[in-house]
C-alpha cells in the first residue's frame, strides 16, 4: 500500500482513529459496524470479485461507490483452477484413486475432449475465461447468461430455456455466477434433476448457491457422480460437517482463485485516481443488480 499511494495517510483497521477523516477503504469482509463508523467514505474497493457480503449489509451506504477486483491474473488463476478438476474427473481420476487404494490394475478407455459437455453457469470475467481455456483444450463448453453474448468456440444458452438446455447437455456443470437473490440456492434437488445423469458438479462460485441438504441425495440417486466444492455456507467448513466424509466430494478450502497483495493495492490507487478526477471507475459494481 506504501508503495501503491506514495504521500498517502493509510490507516489499518481497526486503528483508524477518527472514522470521519477515512474517505476511501479497502475492504474484504467489512466487520460488523464498520460503514456507521466511516461516514465520510468517498469509495470503497472490495478485495475480491464477489461483493455479495457487502450487499447484505444493510448499513452500507448506497451512495458510495463499490468496486471489485478486475484482475486477469486472478481470472486466469480460477481458469486454472476448473481446468484441473475438469481434466481429474474426464481421465477418471477418482477411479484410479479408488483402485490404488484397492491394490487394483483397473484401466479404463479413454475419452476425447470433445465428448465431453461442460456446461458453465455465468460467462462474466471468471466464467468466459474458463469457458474459453477449456473450449482451447477441446471440451465442448457451453455457457448460460441471461444476455445473449458472442463467444467464439462456446454454444451460449440464454435464459430459462436455455438453462434446461445446458443442464441436459452438461457432463460437467461449473458455477461461476455471481452471488444475487436470483441465484442464491440455483444448485439444488430440482437444477440436479435436470442435469444429464451422473454430472459432476464445480461450484466456484459462492457457498449460497447451494442447497447443502440437497447434494448428497443428488449424488445417491445418481443426478450426480461428484462433486468439487471450494466454497461453503459456513467457512471454515466446520469439522463435523458430512461433506468431509464422502468420498464422492473433493473440498478445497476456499483457494480457487486470490489477487495478489501487489495488483490489489495498485487497483486500489487507480480507483482514488479515478475517483477523484471524477473518471470512470473499472469494476464498479451495480448496486441494484449485485455485480
Amino acid at each position: 500500500m506504501a508503495e501503491a499511494l506514495p504521500g498517502e495517510e493509510v490507516r489499518v483497521w481497526p486503528d483508524v482513529g477518527d472514522g470521519r477523516e477515512v474517505s476511501h477503504a479497502l475492504i474484504w469482509r467489512p466487520q460488523p459496524g464498520l460503514f456507521d463508523a466511516l461516514p465520510n467514505l468517498r469509495l470503497v474497493c472490495a478485495t475480491g470479485a464477489g461483493v455479495d457480503h457487502f450487499l447484505a449489509d444493510p448499513t452500507y451506504p448506497r451512495h458510495v461507490p463499490l468496486v471489485r477486483q478486475i484482475d486477469a491474473g486472478f481470472a486466469r488463476r480460477m481458469a486454472d483452477y476448473v481446468l484441473a478438476w475438469t481434466l481429474f474427473h474426464h481421465r477418471d481420476g477418482r477411479h484410479y484413486q479408488a483402485s490404488q487404494h484397492s491394490r487394483q490394475w483397473q484401466p479404463r478407455a479413454m475419452r476425447d475432449a470433445g465428448d465431453i459437455t461442460v456446461g458453465i453457469l455465468g460467462l462474466g470475467q471468471m466464467g468466459g475465461l474458463a469457458a474459453d481455456v477449456l473450449a482451447h483444450h477441446g471440451f465442448c463448453v457451453r455457457g448460460w447468461v441471461q444476455r445473449p453474448q458472442a463467444r467464439p468456440g462456446v454454444t451460449v444458452d440464454v435464459g430459462p430455456e436455455g438453462l434446461t438446455q445446458l443442464l441436459a447437455a452438461s457432463d460437467i456443470l461449473v458455477n461461476l455466477l455471481p452471488l444475487t437473490p436470483a441465484t442464491r440456492g440455483i444448485l439444488c434437488r430440482d437444477l440436479f434433476q435436470r442435469l444429464k445423469p451422473g454430472a459432476v458438479l464445480i461450484n466456484v462460485g459462492r457457498g449460497p448457491h447451494l442447497v447443502e441438504a440437497d447434494l448428497i441425495p443428488a449424488l445417491d440417486h445418481g443426478h450426480l457422480s461428484a462433486a468439487v466444492l471450494d466454497v461453503f455456507q459456513t467457512e471454515p467448513l466446520p469439522e463435523d460437517h458430512a461433506f468431509w466424509g464422502d468420498p464422492r466430494i473433493t473440498i478445497t478450502p476456499h483457494v480457487s482463485s486470490s489477487a495478489s497483495e501487489t495488483t490489489v493495492a495498485r487497483h486500489f490507487a487507480d480507483a482514488i485516481r479515478r475517483e477523484r478526477a471524477g473518471e470512470p471507475l473499472f469494476g464498479l459494481v451495480d448496486l441494484t443488480r449485485g455485480y
